[in-house]
């Protein structure tokens, strides 16, 4: 039997995925399907991208499939302590949770935005 696929979404796969990009779309679907892969999106990331394109936001929550997640507590010491929001929401939904004691992959279109975070990474955008 597989292990689910745990994935997170950073602010440049949600974009992707608005633009209907191939592989980034083909992921959201199976996700939707229930072929398990879990799709996450965390709030601050989802804010980063919809400040690039306006609509992102609502559409990625409006997608089957792709589970929003709250800036909690945890997550909001986190963000506080990192650069930028987005990342730091995304790099904290990455790590293992109690629900999820495994670490999550994080989807991307630029990997280089990543360096020297140890992380696994899908590029959306190979």
């Amino acid at each position: 039997m597989n292990q689910p696929l745990h994935v997170v979404l950073d602010p440049t796969a949600m974009l992707l995925i608005a633009r209907g990009n191939r592989r980034a779309s083909r992921l959201v679907c199976q996700a939707g399907e229930g072929g398990g892969i879990h799709l996450y999106a965390p709030t601050c990331a989802l804010v980063e991208a919809d400040r690039i394109r306006r609509g992102v936001a609502e559409h990625i929550a409006s997608l089957p499939g792709v589970g929003i997640l709250d800036l909690d507590l945890p997550a909001t010491i986190a963000v506080a302590r990192r650069r930028t929001w987005g990342a730091a929401h995304t790099r904290h939904a990455a790590a293992p949770q109690p629900e999820r004691p495994v670490e999550a992959v994080i989807a991307t279109a630029e990997p280089e935005r990543w360096a020297g975070e140890p992380v696994e990474l899908m590029n959306l955008a190979a």
